[in-house]
């Protein structure tokens, strides 16, 4: 998981001799601000499931144990390939990570940031296969991952979700959430929920926005005024509570689409010039790639058996068979399967 190394800006100690120098470093700092931001929040994420291990694993996880897929040989061929996609992508963001150049890592953002978020949706696409959901639509794979959220699929460390109507959120399994959130990098349990939860409102807030203006557009589905019929620019909380119902539940994979939309050019030059520890950036963005990776890949054993999922490991590429993919088979799938722990699996035939 990615450490508590942030490097500092600028050294506390020194003293600006001119004045001009204090507001060129002040000025930076508030230009970096957005991005230290976003930085905090994968931070946050990343400081929940390290510092809950007991809350982080599968091994204890009731909807694991209960499910099963009835899957075809080509099936299980079309898993494969959902699954070689995550891991292709998450091979090519790791080779990022080995040049550790912290200059290159900053330009590197255009495309780290949508590399973590298809790894991370091809292997929960890999998920909904085996329960039946055949989908590429990344709006329904959202939808769908809420709702397995809310169910319990996941551990209670990625588990929290924020729900309600806009200007009524409420945020759930994260009691610490309603706690202001500061702009330093989180070193305690209760700064990291508090950001988490900010993360949360923010994403579902923007969520909202992006759908009235949606209903709004559309002259079949605006909401008008009783009186005049004109569509209405201003709205009450009865208006908001009329779209709740399209927005679903607000969970992590909310949040990481936020990845993809800021990997567009005019959000990531904010980034590209900000003061900030890209390599941190970097650590807890494929830290938190390979946690999700490993819970999906989980599932997806556990769907086809232990030993058809070893199959398809051994028929991967070398490069993918010996490397990230096979030590997370040993460390984090394999074990779930092993008498002591799990014994409850059913191996699917």
């Amino acid at each position: 998981m990615c450490s508590k190394n942030m490097k500092k800006v600028q050294d506390e100690n020194v003293i600006p001799l001119f004045q001009e120098e204090q507001k060129l470093q002040d000025s930076a700092w508030r230009k970096s601000i957005p991005a230290q931001v976003f930085l905090n929040y994968f931070f946050a994420i990343n400081y929940h499931i390290t510092h809950s291990p007991e809350d982080a694993g599968l091994k204890n996880q009731v909807f694991l144990r209960q499910h099963s897929a009835d899957l075809s040989e080509k099936d299980v061929q079309a898993l494969a390939r959902i699954l070689n996609n995550s891991w292709s992508t998450e091979y090519a963001l790791r080779a990022t990570a080995e040049l550790g150049d912290e200059t290159y890592l900053r330009n590197a953002l255009h495309w780290t940031f949508p590399q973590a978020y298809y790894s991370i949706f091809a292997g929960l696409q890999a998920f909904l296969y085996t329960l039946g959901i055949k989908t590429n639509n990344e709006a329904a794979i959202r939808r769908e991952a809420g709702r397995l959220v809310v169910k319990n699929a996941y551990p209670r460390v990625v588990g929290y979700y924020a729900a309600g109507a806009y200007n009524d959120f409420s945020i759930h399994r994260l009691p610490l959430a309603g706690y202001k959130a500061g702009l330093q990098i989180a070193g305690k349990e209760i700064e990291a929920q508090a950001q988490i939860g900010q993360f949360l409102r923010t994403t579902r807030k923007l969520t909202a926005n992006a759908i009235r203006q949606q209903v709004q557009r559309n002259p079949a589905t605006a909401i008008r005024s009783s009186k005049t019929g004109e569509v209405l620019e201003k709205w009450s909380a009865q208006h908001w509570q009329q779209i709740t119902w399209r927005m679903g539940y607000t969970t992590l994979f909310d949040l990481l689409s936020r990845l993809r939309i800021s990997s567009s050019q005019k959000e990531i030059e904010r980034f590209v010039e900000a003061q900030i520890d890209f390599k941190l950036f970097h650590e807890c963005l494929l830290s938190l790639v390979s946690y999700l990776n490993g819970l999906h890949e989980s599932y997806v054993a556990q769907a086809i058996g232990l030993e058809q999922y070893r199959k398809v490991v051994a028929e991967l590429p070398e490069h993918l068979r010996t490397g990230f993919v096979s030590k997370r088979l040993q460390e984090q799938v394999a074990p779930l399967f092993t008498e002591g722990t799990t014994h409850q699996l059913s191996v699917a035939a």
